[in-house]
């Protein structure tokens, strides 16, 4: 069924529409999940494959970041969307260059993101000369000889070099290293459009930008929340984690404005209560809040905590904690001490009621867990909510306490990793201080391009080459059209990808596809045997990731030898870092990273453990914080919330199940029964009556955008098809990538300069 790729792209009008799902997972996603595999790969290659997914000594997935336990791991240790992104890598279908010399770049640019990625696994690196009509073959050192020289006639800052968060950890380091000795700290990735204000809001409160809980604190937790975030889809294996909290006596909460079915029921197909029974129920509380409305939410939580200590002190706050290990809490209670509960159940859409019950609960409770994900990083407002968020833990002294913490869940596998490697536009001082003083180089220290500073460098022609390690960087930044016309004014793009992707047809004057070993493929070739790589996890645990699978193509080479050999190139012999040792032999580049990067020490040795190891995090371990003032930091923040006009919506972009971030493995969103289609839009009911519309009327969605830095203010999505569906009322929500063209360049998180992709004020026209 699906060894053959398919002829015909996304047919729009086969929409298919059933009742949402209650449940996550079951038989159905086993079934599914060896459909997709089986069928791309055949039995022996998925067997082999799965057989070692997220095993020690196997290979780590190249989907979600969600952990491994550390002792005895199922059979099974994957989940539906982790096969299906197995199943895209060990692919036997191929795009070679007989492909690309029967689909000229028109034709292809005509292609959505899922017929392209289900072509297969590309097997050549293949070149676009500049007024070419077709890709075409080219060799390893004719391409690392094209970049060198387009790279040598500009300069350093008109250079960028993007990062997917599946790169792993040893390819990371030396593509900064290579950014940073050619001159340049342009190092966009993908965090910058997802959890930048995670990061932002961490590092200014309790001094990292990292999750503070293990595994084991979630599972241990009395107390749960899990807020805009949808686990049966993203990050699945999360579930079997909140099914152990269940069991252990602990209460989640779901706060969404979406009615996700993995936040109800999870039917584990690895227990006979998840084949044969009802499963287990997750969600003890489902607080449908608005879209944007978390910042009132917590801080109306941060009131009822204050008011429940001056009730009765001593039995709400933890004052010792507070004394010892924060700052500005005084300040903060007498900006909680009121609020207005009219704007706040306006803003939140909760009654009061709801929000007293969750804040009992909250005072009460021993150990507190705060989970979440994009539906709080994309907002304007994002980097304050999460300061709140950090704020009502602090004052329950719920960090760097076992069961308790915050859990920002990621999504790429390493792009926590690549982070801690150095992919960052602005590096402290002591990082790029020991990159030189190991490598005898000069780092620069000005700051460079994050994605959005890259957007708007390529809006003013200020970028002549382009080099992407991984990742889909036209289809994932906002502003879909406009981004697309500016790639293709760039001299050189270059990407390193195993599949092929909107990036590549949206190509440079002149573009090169370079291709690379999977996860899953085997690293052979090398004069010491084969090689594994490493990466880190949502909770800051690294371990090895080994490819055992047969590389469905001779011409592939590892990330780790791209980077390097391309940096000889650029570079030239005289160059003081050893590429070709690093090359050769990854331990080599291990070594360096363990003389760099704090917690790396004795690296080899360690990653060889069979569960690896967890990387230092101060707070959680001792309770230090380091912050400017050496303690965390208790906030007061402005209340702010999206207030939309009458007649409009509040839209967020968010995933189908059958895609994971650009990558569209199906057309099957089963767990929100949309069945066929992608350009859907879900309303409530009660809003399609007040809008004058029918369910699956077709429209344009139309965003606006008053203020806009750009002078355009409405932004186009053609032909839309609305579907009925209990979001929470005055909200809407469509598909992404589908949905990007909406988002203005500009309209970005303050602090973190992430794209407010969940704060989308937008009217539907009929087509």
């Amino acid at each position: 069924m699906y060894r053959r790729a398919p002829a015909a792209d996304v047919d729009e009008s086969d929409l298919q529409v059933t009742a949402p799902e209650h449940h996550a997972a079951g038989i159905k996603a086993v079934t599914v999940a060896l459909e997709r595999t089986i069928g791309q790969a055949g039995v022996v290659r998925t067997a082999r494959a799965l057989g070692r997914l997220n095993h020690k000594h196997g290979f780590d997935c190249p989907g979600c970041a969600w952990p491994e336990p550390d002792g005895l791991r199922r059979p099974a240790e994957f989940c539906e969307n982790g096969a299906k992104a197995v199943a895209e890598e060990t692919t036997l279908r191929t795009v070679g260059p007989e492909f690309f010399a029967a689909h000229p770049l028109a034709e292809l640019a005509t292609k959505t993101d899922y017929w392209l990625g289900n072509q297969g696994r590309l097997t050549h690196p293949m070149v676009l000369r500049e007024g070419g009509t077709h890709y075409e073959p080219i060799t390893w050192d004719g391409a690392f000889g094209l970049i060198a020289d387009r790279l040598r006639a500009t300069t350093p800052d008109r250079a960028v070099f993007y990062t997917s968060g599946r790169t792993s950890n040893e390819a990371a380091f030396v593509y900064q290293l290579l950014a940073r000795s050619h001159g340049t700290n342009n190092l966009p990735d993908c965090s910058n459009m997802c959890h930048e204000s995670s990061g932002s809001a961490l590092t200014e409160t309790i001094g990292i930008g990292k999750g503070s809980v293990s595994l084991q604190d979630v599972q241990d937790a009395d107390l749960v929340l899990v807020v805009g975030q949808n686990p049966g889809t993203n990050h699945p294996r999360m579930l079997t984690a909140l099914t152990h909290t269940k069991q252990h006596g602990g209460h989640i909460v779901a706060i969404n404005p979406l009615p996700e079915a993995g936040l109800f029921n999870f039917r584990d197909p690895q227990t006979v209560r998840g084949i044969l029974g009802t499963g287990t129920d997750l969600a003890d509380d489902f607080l449908q809040i608005r879209v944007g409305g978390d910042l009132a939410l917590f801080q109306a939580l941060g009131h009822l905590l204050v008011l429940a200590e001056t009730a009765a002190p001593g039995t709400v706050v933890d004052h010792d904690f507070v004394r010892r290990h924060t700052r500005g809490y005084e300040q903060y209670a007498l900006a909680r001490q009121e609020i207005d509960w009219a704007v706040t159940e306006a803003a939140t859409g909760l009654g009061r009621a709801e929000i007293e019950e969750l804040a009992a609960r909250f005072a009460s409770a021993q150990r507190i867990v705060i989970c979440w994900a994009m539906g709080l990083t994309q907002h304007q407002h994002s980097v304050p909510t999460l300061r709140e968020v950090v704020n009502v833990l602090l004052v329950r002294g719920m960090i760097g306490k076992p069961g308790a913490g915050v859990c920002p869940v990621r999504g790429h596998s390493n792009v926590q990793g690549d982070r801690t490697m150095g992919i960052f536009e602005k590096m402290p001082e002591s990082f790029l201080a020991a990159l030189d003083a190991e490598f005898g180089i000069s780092s620069p220290r000005e700051h460079g391009h994050d994605t959005v500073a890259t957007l708007r460098a390529l809006r003013e022609d200020a970028v002549d080459v382009f080099v992407a390690m991984g990742g889909n960087f036209v289809s994932a930044t906002p502003d879909t059209p406009t981004t697309e016309a500016n790639m293709r004014r760039v001299g050189l793009t270059v990407q390193v990808s195993t599949k092929l992707n909107r990036s590549h047809v949206m190509a440079g004057r002149e573009a090169l596809i370079l291709p690379t070993l999977g996860r899953s493929d085997a690293d052979t070739g090398h004069p010491g045997g084969a090689q594994f790589v490493s990466v880190e996890d949502s909770m800051s645990a690294v371990h090895a990731s080994r490819g055992r699978l047969t590389p469905v193509s001779d011409q592939l080479l590892a990330e780790p030898v791209i980077v390097c050999r391309l940096a000889r190139a650029v570079l030239g012999p005289q160059h003081p870092v050893a590429w070709e040792a690093m090359a050769a032999d990854y331990d080599v580049i291990r070594d360096h990273i363990a003389s760099v990067v704090p917690g790396f020490d004795d690296f080899n040795r360690r990653v060889r453990d069979k569960a690896g190891f967890v990387l230092p995090h101060p707070p959680r371990d001792s309770r230090t914080f380091r912050t400017a003032s050496g303690k965390a930091e208790i906030t007061v923040n402005e209340l702010t919330y999206p207030e939309v006009p009458a007649g409009r919506l509040l839209l967020q972009t968010l995933r189908s199940h059958d895609q994971y971030n650009t990558t569209i493995y199906g057309l099957d969103d089963r767990y929100r029964g949309i069945k066929d289609a992608r350009r859907v839009v879900l309303v409530h009911p009660d809003d399609l009556i007040d809008l004058g519309l029918s369910d699956r009327q077709l429209v344009d969605i139309v965003s606006e955008w008053p203020d806009d830095p750009t002078g355009v203010t409405e932004r186009r999505g053609e032909e839309f098809r609305v579907v009925a569906y209990p979001t929470a009322r005055g909200c809407a929500a469509a598909y992404y990538p589908e949905a990007n063209v909406l988002i203005p360049t500009d309209k970005v998180a303050d602090v973190s300069g992430t794209p407010t992709s969940k704060s989308v004020i937008v009217r539907l026209e009929p087509s």
